[in-house]
């Protein structure tokens, strides 16, 4: 990412999103950062030189707002980063409400984000759009049927974009870590822990990964590239793959 680039991050007033926001504007980028948070969005804002939007990303109302604030706080939008998620627990039995919000936070919101953006980068030539989808799309979520169906959403819609823009310039990736050490990954309580823990990384290496991958063009940013690999087991025997992820779920149930 070029010094003085226009970005956007939300969900940036904590974990991943105000990595990425130290990141870019480390590197000399121009920096709105979104959060539903004000008081969190403000104070990264704050601290990185930035431009603090508060506001819900899951409203198409606000986030064409938000992309206008861009190119009046900040010249434009180069790098739109759509980093905002939720994660409810549960699985079949988790309540509708907590389906809706997954839905409208984790997919929507990026819908939204293109609605938005495609007719002014389409017009420019191009711009650049960081989807944080999480290994849960690529793989599943033992713990959260809401995350994971909704992140597998989320993949699905940032690869029907980047099939079908790219040869106009729009440049779509999915960052797709395991576990990072962000509140997230806290609430996730004993099983998220348990799964992804151990191999956590923190925040600003995730964010180092996604800046390394704006140099390129490479759909798939995997911070912890074992991901890739299960990934292609999954595709390549899908039976084997789920028998496996059945003996962790009965493990994780006998602990």
């Amino acid at each position: 990412m070029r010094p003085g680039a226009a970005v956007v991050v939300t969900g940036a007033g904590s974990g991943i999103g105000a990595a990425l926001a130290r990141r870019f504007a480390a590197g000399g980028a121009r920096v709105v950062v979104n959060d539903r948070d004000a008081a969190a969005a403000a104070a990264v804002a704050e601290r990185i030189g930035g431009h603090a939007v508060p506001g819900d990303v899951g409203s198409e109302a606000f986030t064409a707002e938000l992309v206008a604030a861009a190119y009046d706080l900040a010249g434009g939008c180069d790098l739109f980063c759509a980093n905002a998620g939720v994660a409810p627990h549960g699985g079949a039995d988790a309540t509708d409400a907590d389906w809706a919000l997954a839905w409208q936070v984790n997919v929507l919101s990026h819908v939204y984000a293109a609605r938005a953006l495609l007719p002014r980068w389409l017009g420019a030539g191009g711009g650049r759009l960081v989807v944080t989808v999480s290994a849960a799309g690529l793989l599943t979520m033992l713990g959260s049927a809401p995350y994971a169906v909704s992140k597998h959403a989320a993949l699905a819609f940032a690869e029907w974009l980047r099939a079908t823009y790219a040869h106009r310039g729009v440049v779509v990736q999915a960052l797709c870590p395991q576990g990072v050490r962000t509140p997230m990954l806290d609430s996730a309580g004993d099983v998220g822990q348990a799964l992804m823990g151990a191999t956590a990384i923190s925040a600003d290496e995730a964010a180092e990964a996604v800046a390394r991958a704006l140099d390129g063009d490479e759909f798939l940013i995997l911070p912890h590239p074992e991901v890739g690999e299960w990934y292609r087991n999954r595709a390549a025997d899908p039976d084997r793959w789920l028998a496996g992820m059945n003996r962790l779920q009965q493990g994780l149930e006998a602990r």
